[in-house]
């Protein structure tokens, strides 16, 4: 049974997540805080976790990097936070996915589903090897990056971006395409959202981001990985 840790400190929201993800066969644990958070996600590592940013007792991205030192499990933010900036630093510190308050049950449920299919394909991605460029190097067996001797950390969803494309290296991966097989077909219509997960790999690995040479777009098509 899947465990999802939520962190909010509204009763009322956190008794509605948690009656609507039990009622779908998920294991539920809720924290109010981030403290009492770290705390069960120590004691009981769960499978995923939805995080509010405004808790009483420290900043929800205070949160993010303590849960990424052991684990991988996917984190989803669930803020009313809404400017461009607070997304991605929350994407930088080590979140999976940003979903805006207000929010509709049906589509809290969909990205959750996605997340968790989502880290299950990661771990059992069957790419082996490094990928070596002149700026930085790929480790897909371990899950490893490295940009200029530095070790660079990628998120589930980034590796599984990068891990399709150097499949199809050299071949246009079409949106649709990384949109379906990322983020499922709920989602498949959101090229926005790609595009700040290629913008986040590219200012990541790339020497040069705003001129990519290796994660290449193709204009109203899609995108391409040359070595």
């Amino acid at each position: 049974m899947t465990r999802v840790l939520v962190v909010d400190d509204e009763p009322r929201l956190v008794r509605a997540i948690s009656m609507n993800l039990r009622a779908r066969g998920y294991d539920v644990e809720s924290a109010p805080d981030g403290s009492t958070a770290l705390r069960l996600a120590a004691e009981r590592p769960p499978d995923a976790v939805l995080l509010d940013l405004g808790l009483p007792d420290m900043d929800g991205i205070e949160v993010l990097p303590v849960l990424r030192r052991w684990s991988r499990a996917p984190i989803l933010v669930v803020s009313a936070r809404s400017a461009s900036h607070d997304k991605i630093r929350v994407l930088d510190a080590g979140a999976d996915d940003y979903i805006t308050k207000p929010f509709s049950m049906d589509e809290l449920l969909a990205r959750l589903r996605v997340a968790t299919r989502r880290t299950g394909a990661v771990s059992s991605a069957g790419g082996t090897g490094n990928v070596t460029t002149e700026g930085f190097v790929l480790d897909l067996a371990a899950k490893e990056a490295r940009r200029d001797g530095h070790t660079v950390r990628l998120t589930p969803t980034e590796w599984q971006l990068v891990e399709i494309l150097i499949r199809n290296s050299g071949r246009l991966v079409s949106r649709r395409r990384l949109l379906d097989e990322v983020w499922g077909p709920d989602l498949r219509t959101d090229s926005n959202y790609l595009r700040v997960y290629m913008a986040q790999l590219r200012r990541k690995l790339e020497p040069d981001p705003a001129h990519p040479r290796h994660f290449i777009t193709a204009p109203g098509m899609g995108y391409r990985f040359e070595a």
